[in-house]
C-alpha cells in the first residue's frame, strides 16, 4: 500500500520530453554554482557527499520543480499530473502534491524536540509564531537550536516536514541570511515590493547553492571544521611543563607552592594547586604567549626551582592524528558522579563568564549586552550557540548534553526568547 505522501508516479511523469528538459534547468539553478567553482560534474557530488545527500539534494531541486509555472500557459506539472494522472492516486497523494506545489522552502530553527514525534520550529526568514510539527525521522538526530531548510506542509490539520531538508550551520545561517537581505535589498531597488514569501518561492535555489558551499569544501578536505571557544577563537591546545632544576625534588616543589597565598593545594593526596579569580581579564597580546613561573602580582611561584618551560601546541586535526586508531580510554568514574562534577565545573564557568567580555556579543560582558535591546538579540544568540553546541555529542546522556542553560537565561533576563 502506497503511503500518502508517496511521490513515485509524478516522478515517473518527469520521463515526459517536456517536463524532463524543465526540470534539467531547474537543476542547473541548484548545481551549476558550485560545478562551475570546484569544475565538478553533477555526479561527482554525490560521490563525494555520499547516497543520503545525493538523494536529499535532488529532492530538494524536485521540490522546487514542482512549486513553479513555466510558459506559454503557466502549466504546473502537479496540476498537469492530477489531470492526466490523478485518478490513479489516493486523495491524500494528491493533496500532498497541491500543497507542495504551492510551498516554499525556509529557515527554521528547531526546539522543543521529541524525537520520533514532533520538534517546534521557528521561521527565521518569515518570523511569526512558531509551529508544532510532526516528524519521525528528523527528530530522531535534531538537537535544540539546529537550524535547518525545509518546507513545512500542512496536512489533515497538521504540519509536516517535505523530503529534502538540509542541516546549517551558523556560518551557512550567516552566509545564507547575507545572500537573502542582498536578495531582498535588490528588489527594492528595482521598485519590486515583493514580500518574503515571494522572494523565498524564488529563491529556493539559494539555500542549496550555501549548504553545498558550506558542506562540500570541507567533504573534500579543502577546509578543515572549525572549533571555537565561547569567544569566537579557534580552540589551539597548549601543554606547558617546566622541568625540575638539578638537585630540585617534588617535596620542595610542593613547599614552595603552599607559601603562595593565591594558590590553595586541592587535596593532601591530590598533587593540584588551584589559583584564585583573576581581577582583571588580560588583553590578548598580538606576540604570542609568555610563559613564567610568577603570579600576576610578581610573587615568585617556582622561581630558580625550575627551568625554562618547554611548550607543546597542538592544532584540533593534531590532537586527532595523535589519537587516530586508538581507543577512547574508560572512565573509571561513576557516570553519576561524572555528571555531578561536569555540571558543578559548568556552573561555576558559566558564572564566572557573565561578567567577562565575550567576543560574539562584541566584547562585552553578557550581563551588560542583557541591558539594550540590540545586545539582548546577540546574547540570544550566544545562549542558543553555547546551547546547542553542548548538545552535539554522540550519546545523549553524556553530562555536556545533559546540563540544564535554563538558569543562565533566567539569570540575564531573557527566559521568554527561549523558544
Amino acid at each position: 500500500m502506497k503511503p500518502s505522501n508517496d511521490l513515485s508516479g509524478l516522478i515517473k511523469y518527469l520521463s515526459r520530453a517536456e517536463w524532463h528538459d524543465r526540470l534539467e534547468d531547474v537543476m542547473g539553478d541548484h548545481f551549476a554554482p558550485i560545478m562551475t567553482a570546484f569544475d565538478i560534474e553533477y555526479e561527482e557530488i554525490g560521490e563525494i557527499l555520499g547516497e543520503h545527500w545525493d538523494r536529499t539534494l535532488w529532492g530538494c531541486a524536485f521540490e522546487d520543480f514542482l512549486t513553479q509555472s513555466f510558459d506559454p500557459d503557466g502549466i504546473n506539472i502537479v496540476d498537469d499530473y492530477i489531470k492526466r494522472r490523478g485518478w490513479n492516486e489516493k486523495v491524500q497523494s494528491k493533496a500532498y502534491m497541491k500543497a507542495l506545489s504551492t510551498s516554499v522552502m525556509s529557515l527554521y530553527e528547531a526546539s522543543e524536540i521529541v524525537p520520533g514525534q514532533s520538534m517546534t520550529l521557528r521561521d527565521m526568514v518569515r518570523g511569526g509564531e512558531p509551529l508544532l510539527v510532526h516528524e519521525h525521522s528528523a527528530t530522531q538526530s535534531l538537537k535544540k537550536w539546529d537550524r535547518i531548510a525545509a518546507r513545512v506542509v500542512p496536512m489533515n490539520g497538521k504540519h509536516i516536514l517535505a523530503g529534502g531538508v538540509l542541516p546549517f550551520t551558523l556560518e551557512g545561517t550567516t552566509l545564507f541570511q547575507k545572500g537573502f537581505d542582498d536578495l531582498y535589498r535588490q528588489s527594492r531597488d528595482e521598485g519590486i515590493h515583493a514580500d518574503r514569501d515571494v522572494l523565498l518561492a524564488d529563491a529556493a535555489s539559494l539555500f542549496t547553492n550555501v549548504w553545498l558551499f558550506d558542506t562540500l569544501p570541507k567533504a573534500m578536505g579543502l577546509i578543515a571544521p572549525m572549533v571555537y571557544n565561547s569567544d569566537g577563537d579557534e580552540l589551539v591546545f597548549h601543554s606547558v611543563r617546566f622541568p625540575l632544576a638539578t638537585g630540585v625534588t617534588q617535596k620542595a616543589i610542593g613547599a614552595q607552592l603552599d607559601t603562595v597565598k593565591a594558590l590553595h593545594r586541592e587535596s593532601a593526596t591530590f598533587w593540584n594547586w588551584l589559583g584564585t579569580k583573576p581581577t582583571k581579564r588580560k588583553d590578548k597580546k598580538a606576540d604570542g604567549v609568555a610563559f613564567n613561573s610568577t603570579m600576576e602580582d610578581g610573587t615568585i611561584a617556582l622561581g630558580n626551582l625550575v627551568r625554562a618551560p618547554l611548550t607543546e601546541i597542538q592544532t584540533i586535526d593534531q590532537m586527532r592524528a595523535d589519537h587516530e586508531g586508538n581507543d577512547a580510554p574508560r572512565s573509571v568514574v561513576p557516570p553519576e558522579i561524572a555528571t555531578k562534577l561536569v555540571h558543578e565545573m559548568l556552573d561555576k564557568s558559566y558564572r564566572e563568564t557573565l561578567d567577562q567580555p565575550v567576543g560574539m556579543l562584541g566584547d562585552i560582558t553578557p550581563r551588560a549586552a542583557s541591558k539594550s535591546a540590540n545586545g539582548r538579540v546577540k546574547l540570544v544568540e550566544w545562549l542558543k550557540y553555547i546551547e546547542n553546541r553542548s548538545a552535539q555529542q554522540p550519546d545523549d546522556t553524556d553530562p555536556m548534553a545533559t546540563y540544564d542553560y535554563s538558569w543562565l537565561w533566567r539569570e540575564l533576563g531573557v527566559e521568554n526568547e527561549r523558544r
